[in-house]
């Protein structure tokens, strides 16, 4: 399997930082194939331009790299932190520049202004890692958890992966050591769980009891 994991969180130090490192390498071990970018790291360029809005516009290789992975991705990991109920503005510009027309969705030729999209990703599996300084029932008593329907409504239900999985871990400025381990140890579990050995994975290439 290829997988695709993308991490948006500028310092090196941080717990998003883990949980990616805890993600990739266990994907490796289980003889996967990993496609890995921590956008601050590489300096993305979060702006779309007009010249790149349309389907057919032409793309830096950089960005055409990045979307040539994700339409060939069977799997695609997201890791970084909650800020104001959104992903950051490095991610949020990865959304617009590399989940585009074309690449991800597109609209039918006869599409007469509904907007129903044709779902064009192949992957079967989504995982996001989200982190958070807002208490798990504050976030959805309060603000309703938004992240939940971006990403597992707006962007990957609207291409076509079904088989989405998110996990936030909360409340990290006050957490301890012994807490983050247990937190990597369950992100070591759920990415064991979607993205197992190689010879734990049934001919159509799906994960026993977790195929769409």
């Amino acid at each position: 399997m290829n997988v695709s994991v993308i991490l948006g969180h500028p310092q090196s130090d941080s717990f998003n930082h883990a949980i990616a490192a805890t993600i990739v390498e266990t994907i490796q071990q289980a003889g996967h194939e990993v496609a890995f970018h921590d956008l601050y790291d590489e300096q993305f360029e979060p702006i779309l331009s007009a010249e790149e809005i349309d389907k057919d516009s032409p793309l830096t290789p950089y960005i055409e790299e990045h979307c040539a992975e994700v339409a060939e991705a069977d799997g695609i990991v997201i890791v970084h932190p909650n800020w104001w109920g959104q992903p950051p503005a490095i991610l949020k510009g990865w959304i617009d520049r590399v989940i585009r027309p074309g690449v991800a969705y597109e609209f039918d030729e006869v599409d007469n202004g509904a907007g129903v999209p044709v779902k064009l990703l192949k992957a079967k599996v989504a995982l996001v890692f989200n982190t958070s300084n807002t208490p798990i029932n504050r976030e959805l008593e309060v603000f309703g958890d938004p992240l939940e329907a971006i990403w597992k409504n707006c962007v990957f239900g609207l291409c076509g992966i079904r088989n989405f999985h998110r996990r936030n871990f909360s409340v990290v400025v006050t957490s301890n050591e012994e807490k983050r381990t247990q937190w990597l140890e369950e992100v070591w579990e759920i990415v064991n769980r979607y993205f197992p050995k190689e010879e734990a994975l049934d001919n159509n290439g799906d994960s026993p009891g977790e195929s769409i």
